[in-house]
């Protein structure tokens, strides 16, 4: 069975919707961001600080390209569509789906910038992150699914959805 490889934004739910799409679906769940956590014994944050944003996203492609599962749902972190070598990795294994949101939607979830691990340049605001990502998720993903206005349980059967449609190849 393939994998369900959730991408997008910062904030747009992916870790949220991804265990509740495991249960929906009877797969198990991986968050990348918890891997890269557990296998550098360090927060996002603090590897953020101590690596640079180049740094930081070098050391998320060699976790990424480390992960072997089948029949998984994957909730990645909101910088590995910026990766070739792990988004390509990632989807050879499964469907990428985007939990797209405008950016108004992200601004407001996002209360911990500062703190939630985000790969961000100096200087860099989210506004800027968001225009820059948006064509990696579009190009990287199998299926958009827009969740602007839902709520955690539309989004989840939206996705269920779209996976088990894409698995019967509609």
């Amino acid at each position: 069975m393939k994998n369900l490889i959730l991408i997008g934004m910062p904030g747009c739910g992916k870790s949220t919707v991804g265990v509740l799409c495991a249960k929906a679906l009877g797969m198990p769940f991986l968050d990348t961001d918890l891997v890269l956590q557990s296998r550098s014994g360090r927060l996002l944050q603090s590897l953020v600080n101590e690596l640079g944003t180049e740094g930081f996203l070098r050391l998320e492609e060699e976790v990424i390209l480390g992960i072997a599962c089948e029949g998984t749902v994957l909730a990645t972190g909101g910088s590995v569509a910026l990766e070739d070598r792990a988004i390509a990795h990632l989807r050879r294994t499964g469907v990428s789906v985007y939990l797209r949101l405008p950016y108004a939607e992200i601004e407001h979830r996002l209360r911990n910038i500062a703190t939630r691990g985000i790969a961000m340049g100096p200087g860099e605001s989210l506004r800027t992150l968001y225009d820059e990502r948006i064509p990696h998720y579009e190009r990287n993903a199998d299926i958009v699914l827009d969740c602007a206005g839902q709520n955690l349980e539309e989004t989840v059967s939206a996705v269920v959805a779209a996976f088990r449609a894409h698995a019967q190849g509609r």
